[in-house]
């Protein structure tokens, strides 16, 4: 029997080696983190991770083929494959702090693979790395090898939260790279083979290490960068009383250009796109090509841009103060459908309103109170650090409460946010909500989900991100 081992429980290596386990019933396939409580997760009825799917493909495979264990070396040393998705943050200090990859986690996974091993192992990079790290990885477990050999290959996941398990079900594509060598292309044609249990043959590519490893880091970018030229165009059609909506429409029936990644919002999140695009602006710089660098910047910079455009909005609109008002936040996490809160637009888009002493009332179905609370009070990039290394959240930061219902939240407010384009949001009794509120009461949609004119029919001021300004904001420019 084939055997598999997964270093990291994460976003990553939970759905991506439970998916494996339910496709190839005939390989064993464990998954280890050094994590207790995220391991005693995984192992009973409350998953550590939501994701729409998950709970059923784990449950049909736990305790057969599929296994949760916090014993990494034992599992390390038995596998045939080893998957690591661990953490790659990027650095906080030193060389390259605030764009280059932290590869500290990668670094220690190598070094105890090398340990423990005491057979041949084929070494999968999941985790999303700077190109070349394979090549770091190799020396590493070369200088270490005590004769047993190692192939490294490059498998990069193309996930999308909210939509994994699907993703894993049916991908786009499968992407491998590995070595040009006899030893190489035999590794590469051994993890062909898993994934060749349910995705079709032209469906899974092979390249050289490098290319695969860009590849990723490409792929973030070029999405990103979709997203940030559709919402530089939000600010004009504004400006103009254009329609980003139908803006979008038009040039998205373009087949050159198709229709994915054009919605306008208040900014992407994530744990990947500022990440990676970071990462990959580090690498144009340290190989000279300082205006490439500088155009993948621009694209975070209009992600900011967006953020700080929404703020100043809210702010303006509200007679230029929000002090002392109460505020509703709806929806927390990065998008709809998932719990993740890493690098959501609501954590700049909530600091900025306290910062001018607004009173926040936040909901979101699924993101904890104690998430938002730590949230609110990390630095940037804290986040991609296990979670014994992050700030302890506050009993409360200051002027939030989080409650676990919508009227709840926007009563005796003075405005509403909508951050997440949660499907409720879409369905919300705008009556009732209108008639708890102060007045003048404003709804600013940063998702585009709400029947802007049914709500201004109701009697809200309504910003809708890229839409025609209401007639109340039209003297009231956000400058950002």
């Amino acid at each position: 029997m084939v055997k598999i081992c997964c270093i990291g429980a994460g976003y990553v290596g939970g759905p991506t080696m439970a998916v494996i386990a339910l496709k190839c019933p005939s390989i064993e396939v464990v998954v280890v983190d050094i994590s207790v409580p995220r391991i005693t997760a995984w192992n009973s009825d409350t998953l550590p991770i939501y994701e729409p799917g998950l709970d059923e493909v784990v449950k049909q495979c736990r305790g057969k083929n599929l296994f949760f264990s916090t014993d990494v070396e034992k599992h390390v040393s038995e596998a045939d494959i080893i998957f690591v998705s661990v953490n790659t943050p990027t650095k906080t200090r030193g060389l390259g702090a605030g764009k280059a990859a932290d590869l500290t986690y990668w670094e220690s996974a190598a070094r105890m693979i090398a340990d423990v091993s005491k057979s041949d192992k084929i070494v999968v990079e999941k985790s999303t790395v700077p190109v070349k790290t394979a090549e770091a990885i190799e020396k590493i477990l070369t200088h270490n090898s005590k004769g047993i050999k190692y192939q490294i290959l490059s498998n990069p996941e193309f996930l999308a939260e909210g939509t994994a398990i699907k993703d894993l079900f049916n991908p786009d594509r499968v992407l491998i790279g590995g070595r040009e060598t006899p030893d190489g292309q035999k590794a590469v044609k051994a993890l062909k083979d898993v994934y060749a249990h349910w995705v079709p043959e032209d469906r899974i590519i092979c390249s050289n290490l490098w290319s695969a490893e860009l590849s990723k880091l490409a792929a973030n970018a070029f999405l990103a960068q979709r997203i940030s030229s559709v919402n530089a165009m939000s600010a004009l059609c504004e400006a103009t009383g254009a329609n980003v909506a139908e803006v979008s429409h038009a040039i998205g029936t373009d087949t050159r250009i198709g229709s994915k990644f054009l919605n306008s919002s208040v900014g992407f999140g994530g744990s990947c796109f500022q990440k990676d695009i970071l990462n990959l602006v580090y690498i144009c710089e340290c190989n000279g090509l300082t205006e490439v660098a500088n155009y993948w910047k621009q694209v975070i910079k209009v992600n900011d841009y967006q953020k700080n455009r929404f703020v100043n909005r809210i702010v303006s609109s509200m007679f230029n103060t929000v002090s002392r008002k109460k505020i509703a936040v709806l929806g927390f996490a990065f998008k709809k459908d998932t719990s993740d809160t890493r690098e959501t637009p609501a954590i700049d888009v909530c600091k900025g309103l306290l910062g001018d002493n607004a009173r926040l009332s936040i909901y979101d179905p699924l993101v904890t109170e104690d998430q938002i609370q730590r949230d609110l009070s990390m630095n940037k990039f804290d986040w991609d650090h296990p979670i014994h290394l992050q700030p302890m959240s506050p009993t409360s930061v200051k002027e939030v409460s989080i409650v676990w219902d919508v009227y709840e939240a926007t009563k005796d407010a003075h405005g509403v946010c909508i951050l997440t384009e949660w499907d409720e949001f879409k369905t919300l009794d705008f009556q009732r909500i209108y008639a708890n509120m102060q007045k003048p009461a404003f709804v600013f949609d940063g998702r585009n989900v709400v029947d802007v004119e049914k709500l201004r029919e109701i009697g809200f001021i309504v910003y809708s991100i890229g839409k025609p300004l209401d007639s109340w904001l039209k003297d009231m420019p956000a400058v950002a």
